[in-house]
């Protein structure tokens, strides 16, 4: 049985060093709570993941993706969302996005 963590949150850009940005979407509150007892029961289980990631099937709109959240070092967790996905959906920077994650 999967289950569905709903998240609405601002879309927002990290530039790395090489110039190079991603976009990512902070999972905090209730759901962030959520992904960090999931986190903790695989962990427990002996079913973690590198750097902490869980894996999730993340839909915006219209758009489904596989990828992963990983824990951040602030607050939360960080949702990447790929290039794909905020063309199809018409998001960027700024905008209040909202995710409904599977696990």
């Amino acid at each position: 049985m999967s289950e569905h963590i709903t998240h609405t949150g601002p879309l927002w850009r990290w530039t790395g060093g090489n110039g190079g940005s991603w976009h990512f979407l902070t999972i905090d509150g209730e759901a962030g709570e959520a992904l960090s007892a999931t986190a903790l029961m695989r962990r427990l289980e002996g079913l973690s993941r590198g750097f902490g990631s869980l894996k999730v099937l993340a839909t915006i709109g219209d758009s489904a993706f596989r990828t992963s959240v990983f824990p951040s070092k602030s607050e939360g967790w960080m949702l990447p969302v790929k290039a794909a996905v905020r063309k199809a959906e018409g998001i960027g920077e700024g905008d209040a996005v909202t995710v409904v994650l599977e696990l």
